[in-house]
Protein backbone atom coordinates (compact mmCIF):
# COMPACT_ATOMS: atom_id res chain seq x y z
CA UNK A 1 0.00 0.00 0.00
CA UNK A 2 2.69 2.24 0.86
CA UNK A 3 4.40 1.75 -2.22
CA UNK A 4 1.09 2.55 -4.45
CA UNK A 5 0.52 5.36 -2.57
CA UNK A 6 3.90 6.65 -3.23
CA UNK A 7 3.82 6.32 -6.73
CA UNK A 8 3.81 8.77 -9.73
CA UNK A 9 1.33 7.07 -12.28
CA UNK A 10 2.41 9.26 -15.34
CA UNK A 11 3.26 13.12 -16.01
CA UNK A 12 0.68 15.18 -14.19
CA UNK A 13 -0.32 16.46 -17.71
CA UNK A 14 -1.17 12.92 -18.52
CA UNK A 15 -5.15 12.20 -20.07
CA UNK A 16 -5.50 9.74 -16.88
CA UNK A 17 -4.69 12.10 -14.05
CA UNK A 18 -6.60 15.17 -15.88
CA UNK A 19 -9.41 16.82 -13.71
CA UNK A 20 -12.29 16.60 -16.31
CA UNK A 21 -14.81 18.25 -13.93
CA UNK A 22 -15.33 21.25 -15.83
CA UNK A 23 -14.64 20.00 -19.40
CA UNK A 24 -17.58 20.81 -21.63
CA UNK A 25 -20.52 18.20 -22.70
CA UNK A 26 -19.62 16.52 -26.04
CA UNK A 27 -22.87 17.90 -28.34
CA UNK A 28 -24.14 13.96 -28.70
CA UNK A 29 -23.77 13.46 -24.88
CA UNK A 30 -27.35 11.74 -24.12
CA UNK A 31 -27.36 10.27 -26.98
CA UNK A 32 -24.31 8.03 -26.27
CA UNK A 33 -25.38 7.74 -22.24
CA UNK A 34 -28.81 6.33 -24.14
CA UNK A 35 -27.01 3.43 -26.09
CA UNK A 36 -25.50 2.16 -23.05
CA UNK A 37 -28.34 2.60 -20.96
CA UNK A 38 -29.52 4.97 -18.98
CA UNK A 39 -31.42 3.19 -16.57
CA UNK A 40 -28.58 0.57 -16.20
CA UNK A 41 -26.70 0.42 -13.18
CA UNK A 42 -23.10 1.40 -12.07
CA UNK A 43 -21.49 -1.88 -10.82
CA UNK A 44 -18.26 -3.33 -9.90
CA UNK A 45 -15.79 -5.92 -11.02
CA UNK A 46 -13.27 -7.27 -9.19
CA UNK A 47 -11.28 -8.54 -12.13
CA UNK A 48 -7.57 -6.47 -12.30
CA UNK A 49 -5.01 -7.94 -9.99
CA UNK A 50 -1.39 -6.90 -10.56
CA UNK A 51 1.66 -7.96 -8.89
CA UNK A 52 4.88 -5.61 -8.07
CA UNK A 53 8.30 -6.77 -8.92
CA UNK A 54 11.92 -5.35 -8.57
CA UNK A 55 13.46 -3.14 -10.46
CA UNK A 56 16.36 -6.76 -10.76
CA UNK A 57 13.57 -9.14 -11.14
CA UNK A 58 14.75 -11.88 -13.49
CA UNK A 59 13.33 -11.57 -16.95
CA UNK A 60 11.42 -14.26 -18.85
CA UNK A 61 10.60 -14.60 -22.50
CA UNK A 62 6.54 -15.18 -23.40
CA UNK A 63 5.50 -16.54 -26.66
CA UNK A 64 3.14 -14.26 -28.30
CA UNK A 65 0.11 -16.02 -30.10
CA UNK A 66 -2.53 -13.56 -31.17
CA UNK A 67 -1.23 -10.14 -31.72
CA UNK A 68 2.65 -10.39 -32.05
CA UNK A 69 2.39 -7.36 -34.74
CA UNK A 70 1.02 -5.21 -32.41
CA UNK A 71 3.31 -6.37 -28.82
CA UNK A 72 5.77 -4.97 -27.06
CA UNK A 73 8.46 -7.65 -27.45
CA UNK A 74 10.20 -9.24 -23.51
CA UNK A 75 11.94 -10.78 -22.07
CA UNK A 76 9.42 -9.29 -19.46
CA UNK A 77 9.75 -9.46 -15.22
CA UNK A 78 7.29 -11.92 -14.81
CA UNK A 79 7.36 -13.53 -11.01
CA UNK A 80 6.15 -17.67 -10.20
CA UNK A 81 2.99 -15.58 -8.10
CA UNK A 82 1.84 -13.70 -11.33
CA UNK A 83 -2.10 -13.59 -10.55
CA UNK A 84 -4.09 -14.02 -13.37
CA UNK A 85 -7.69 -11.30 -13.90
CA UNK A 86 -10.12 -12.42 -11.20
CA UNK A 87 -7.68 -13.83 -8.23
CA UNK A 88 -7.95 -15.01 -6.05
CA UNK A 89 -11.80 -14.53 -6.19
CA UNK A 90 -12.13 -16.99 -8.94
CA UNK A 91 -15.54 -18.74 -8.82
CA UNK A 92 -15.17 -22.11 -7.46
CA UNK A 93 -15.86 -25.20 -10.02
CA UNK A 94 -16.57 -28.51 -8.92
CA UNK A 95 -16.91 -27.31 -5.54
CA UNK A 96 -13.59 -26.41 -4.82
CA UNK A 97 -11.96 -23.18 -5.79
CA UNK A 98 -8.77 -23.34 -8.19
CA UNK A 99 -5.22 -22.97 -6.96
CA UNK A 100 -2.98 -20.25 -7.97
CA UNK A 101 -1.23 -22.96 -10.61
CA UNK A 102 -4.27 -23.95 -11.54
CA UNK A 103 -5.49 -20.66 -12.41
CA UNK A 104 -2.44 -19.84 -14.49
CA UNK A 105 -2.70 -22.63 -16.76
CA UNK A 106 -3.86 -21.73 -20.30
CA UNK A 107 -6.61 -23.10 -21.62
CA UNK A 108 -6.41 -24.78 -25.04
CA UNK A 109 -9.36 -22.39 -26.11
CA UNK A 110 -10.21 -18.86 -25.11
CA UNK A 111 -12.51 -18.92 -22.36
CA UNK A 112 -12.03 -15.28 -21.17
CA UNK A 113 -9.62 -12.26 -21.10
CA UNK A 114 -6.61 -13.90 -18.70
CA UNK A 115 -5.34 -9.86 -18.28
CA UNK A 116 -2.13 -10.09 -16.08
CA UNK A 117 -0.34 -6.84 -14.74
CA UNK A 118 3.00 -6.74 -13.25
CA UNK A 119 3.92 -3.27 -12.18
CA UNK A 120 7.29 -1.84 -11.69
CA UNK A 121 7.60 1.12 -9.14
CA UNK A 122 11.24 1.57 -9.34
CA UNK A 123 11.66 1.71 -12.84
CA UNK A 124 8.49 2.87 -13.85
CA UNK A 125 7.70 0.32 -15.85
CA UNK A 126 3.93 -1.27 -16.56
CA UNK A 127 3.77 -4.48 -18.51
CA UNK A 128 0.31 -5.76 -19.12
CA UNK A 129 -0.91 -9.04 -21.49
CA UNK A 130 -4.13 -10.39 -22.51
CA UNK A 131 -4.96 -14.49 -22.52
CA UNK A 132 -2.12 -15.01 -20.16
CA UNK A 133 -0.73 -18.07 -18.64
CA UNK A 134 1.16 -21.24 -18.22
CA UNK A 135 1.41 -23.93 -21.07
CA UNK A 136 4.08 -26.54 -19.77
CA UNK A 137 6.49 -24.59 -17.76
CA UNK A 138 6.63 -21.39 -19.93
CA UNK A 139 4.75 -18.31 -20.33
CA UNK A 140 2.02 -17.52 -23.30
CA UNK A 141 -0.12 -14.58 -24.45
CA UNK A 142 -1.79 -13.15 -27.15
CA UNK A 143 -0.70 -10.04 -26.44
CA UNK A 144 2.02 -7.80 -24.35
CA UNK A 145 2.09 -3.92 -23.84
CA UNK A 146 4.85 -2.11 -22.15
CA UNK A 147 3.96 1.71 -20.81
CA UNK A 148 6.89 3.80 -19.55
CA UNK A 149 5.12 5.47 -16.52
CA UNK A 150 7.15 8.72 -16.44
CA UNK A 151 6.14 9.28 -20.33
CA UNK A 152 2.95 10.29 -22.22
CA UNK A 153 3.91 8.01 -24.57
CA UNK A 154 0.90 6.20 -26.30
CA UNK A 155 0.71 2.95 -28.21
CA UNK A 156 1.29 3.32 -31.91
CA UNK A 157 -1.95 4.61 -33.45
CA UNK A 158 -3.91 1.76 -34.94
CA UNK A 159 -2.75 -0.75 -31.89
CA UNK A 160 -4.18 -2.30 -29.35
CA UNK A 161 -3.07 -3.38 -26.12
CA UNK A 162 -3.92 -5.49 -23.25
CA UNK A 163 -7.29 -3.44 -23.46
CA UNK A 164 -9.12 -3.76 -26.42
CA UNK A 165 -8.97 0.64 -26.71
CA UNK A 166 -4.82 0.13 -26.43
CA UNK A 167 -4.92 2.19 -23.22
CA UNK A 168 -3.49 0.41 -19.95
CA UNK A 169 -5.41 -0.93 -17.30
CA UNK A 170 -3.46 -0.75 -14.27
CA UNK A 171 -3.67 3.02 -14.12
CA UNK A 172 -7.48 3.10 -14.23
CA UNK A 173 -7.99 0.31 -11.39
CA UNK A 174 -9.76 0.99 -8.16
CA UNK A 175 -6.86 0.22 -5.31
CA UNK A 176 -7.53 -0.77 -1.27
CA UNK A 177 -5.04 2.20 -0.58
CA UNK A 178 -7.02 4.54 -2.29
CA UNK A 179 -9.90 4.04 -1.10
CA UNK A 180 -8.57 3.96 2.72
CA UNK A 181 -6.87 7.14 1.96
CA UNK A 182 -10.43 8.73 0.84
CA UNK A 183 -9.08 9.75 -2.93
CA UNK A 184 -9.10 8.65 -6.24
CA UNK A 185 -6.81 10.97 -8.59
CA UNK A 186 -7.06 9.28 -11.76
CA UNK A 187 -9.63 8.42 -14.06
CA UNK A 188 -11.23 5.04 -13.88
CA UNK A 189 -12.13 2.29 -16.76
CA UNK A 190 -15.27 1.13 -17.69
CA UNK A 191 -16.96 -1.81 -20.44
CA UNK A 192 -20.16 -1.26 -22.41
CA UNK A 193 -21.84 -3.86 -24.62
CA UNK A 194 -21.43 -2.13 -27.74
CA UNK A 195 -19.19 0.50 -28.84
CA UNK A 196 -18.44 2.48 -32.38
CA UNK A 197 -15.76 1.30 -34.72
CA UNK A 198 -13.69 4.52 -33.67
CA UNK A 199 -11.25 4.94 -31.29
CA UNK A 200 -11.05 8.72 -29.58
CA UNK A 201 -7.74 10.13 -28.02
CA UNK A 202 -5.99 9.14 -25.59
CA UNK A 203 -7.56 5.61 -26.78
CA UNK A 204 -5.54 3.93 -30.16
CA UNK A 205 -7.48 0.81 -31.06
CA UNK A 206 -11.56 0.11 -31.36
CA UNK A 207 -13.20 -3.21 -31.26
CA UNK A 208 -16.48 -1.47 -32.43
CA UNK A 209 -19.80 -3.16 -33.66
CA UNK A 210 -20.73 -0.38 -36.23
CA UNK A 211 -20.62 2.94 -37.77
CA UNK A 212 -24.12 4.44 -35.38
CA UNK A 213 -22.80 8.02 -33.74
CA UNK A 214 -24.38 7.02 -31.23
CA UNK A 215 -22.24 4.46 -30.18
CA UNK A 216 -19.23 5.62 -27.79
CA UNK A 217 -15.95 5.21 -28.69
CA UNK A 218 -12.98 3.89 -27.21
CA UNK A 219 -11.28 5.80 -25.14
CA UNK A 220 -14.74 8.38 -24.94
CA UNK A 221 -14.53 9.63 -21.53
CA UNK A 222 -18.15 9.92 -18.82
CA UNK A 223 -18.05 12.26 -16.09
CA UNK A 224 -21.06 11.32 -13.10
CA UNK A 225 -22.82 14.29 -12.93
CA UNK A 226 -21.85 17.49 -10.93
CA UNK A 227 -25.33 17.83 -9.17
CA UNK A 228 -25.26 13.69 -8.50
CA UNK A 229 -25.90 13.73 -4.46
CA UNK A 230 -23.29 11.68 -2.86
CA UNK A 231 -24.70 11.90 0.73
CA UNK A 232 -25.30 8.52 1.94
CA UNK A 233 -23.25 6.22 0.26
CA UNK A 234 -20.67 4.59 2.34
CA UNK A 235 -17.31 6.10 2.36
CA UNK A 236 -15.85 3.79 0.20
CA UNK A 237 -17.99 4.75 -2.47
CA UNK A 238 -18.16 8.08 -1.90
CA UNK A 239 -14.36 7.97 -2.74
CA UNK A 240 -15.41 6.27 -6.08
CA UNK A 241 -18.23 8.77 -6.65
CA UNK A 242 -16.14 11.65 -5.94
CA UNK A 243 -13.16 10.47 -8.54
CA UNK A 244 -15.67 9.86 -11.01
CA UNK A 245 -16.95 13.50 -11.02
CA UNK A 246 -13.00 15.24 -11.24
CA UNK A 247 -11.96 12.41 -13.56
CA UNK A 248 -14.42 10.26 -14.69
CA UNK A 249 -13.94 6.93 -16.66
CA UNK A 250 -12.93 5.78 -20.00
CA UNK A 251 -14.59 3.54 -22.40
CA UNK A 252 -11.87 0.53 -22.03
CA UNK A 253 -13.45 -2.27 -23.70
CA UNK A 254 -16.94 -4.43 -24.79
CA UNK A 255 -18.46 -6.05 -21.60
CA UNK A 256 -21.29 -5.59 -19.15
CA UNK A 257 -22.69 -1.90 -19.56
CA UNK A 258 -21.20 0.21 -16.68
CA UNK A 259 -18.57 -2.31 -15.04
CA UNK A 260 -15.81 -0.63 -13.37
CA UNK A 261 -12.45 -2.33 -12.66
CA UNK A 262 -11.78 -2.87 -8.81
CA UNK A 263 -8.97 -4.93 -7.74
CA UNK A 264 -9.96 -8.44 -5.91
CA UNK A 265 -8.91 -7.24 -2.82
CA UNK A 266 -10.28 -8.90 -0.17
CA UNK A 267 -9.92 -5.99 1.80
CA UNK A 268 -12.57 -3.90 0.10
CA UNK A 269 -15.69 -4.45 1.13
CA UNK A 270 -18.75 -5.47 -1.00
CA UNK A 271 -20.36 -2.02 -2.56
CA UNK A 272 -22.20 -4.15 -5.20
CA UNK A 273 -25.44 -2.86 -3.69
CA UNK A 274 -25.01 0.52 -2.99
CA UNK A 275 -23.52 0.95 -6.69
CA UNK A 276 -26.52 0.13 -7.94
CA UNK A 277 -28.11 3.34 -6.86
CA UNK A 278 -26.09 4.72 -9.60
CA UNK A 279 -27.89 4.64 -13.15
CA UNK A 280 -26.57 5.57 -16.64
CA UNK A 281 -28.54 8.90 -16.44
CA UNK A 282 -26.38 10.03 -13.71
CA UNK A 283 -23.68 10.26 -16.22
CA UNK A 284 -22.54 12.67 -19.47
CA UNK A 285 -19.66 12.63 -21.72
CA UNK A 286 -17.48 15.34 -22.32
CA UNK A 287 -15.05 16.27 -24.22
CA UNK A 288 -11.72 18.53 -24.00
CA UNK A 289 -11.85 22.36 -24.15
CA UNK A 290 -11.03 24.31 -27.02
CA UNK A 291 -7.23 24.78 -27.10
CA UNK A 292 -6.42 21.78 -25.53
CA UNK A 293 -3.32 19.83 -26.62
CA UNK A 294 -2.03 16.19 -26.03
CA UNK A 295 1.00 16.37 -24.32
CA UNK A 296 3.95 15.46 -26.02
CA UNK A 297 6.88 12.21 -24.65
Amino acid sequence: DAILAAMEVFPPDNPWNLVVSDWPLAPNSSDLVASVGADKVLRANSDMCFVIVPPNHPKVDVQLMGYPGESDQGPFPIPDTLPIEGWPKWPARDGKSPTLAEAQRRPPTYEGDRHAIVVDPTAGKLYEFFVMGRIGDRWAADQSSVFDLKSNRLRPDGWTSADAAGLPIFPAVIRYDELQRGEIEHAMRFTVRRSRKAYVYPATYHAGHGADESLPRMGERFRLRHDFDIAGFSPHVQTILKGLKKYGMFVADNGLEWSLSVTPDPRIPDFHEELRKVKGADFEVVQPPNGYKPPTD
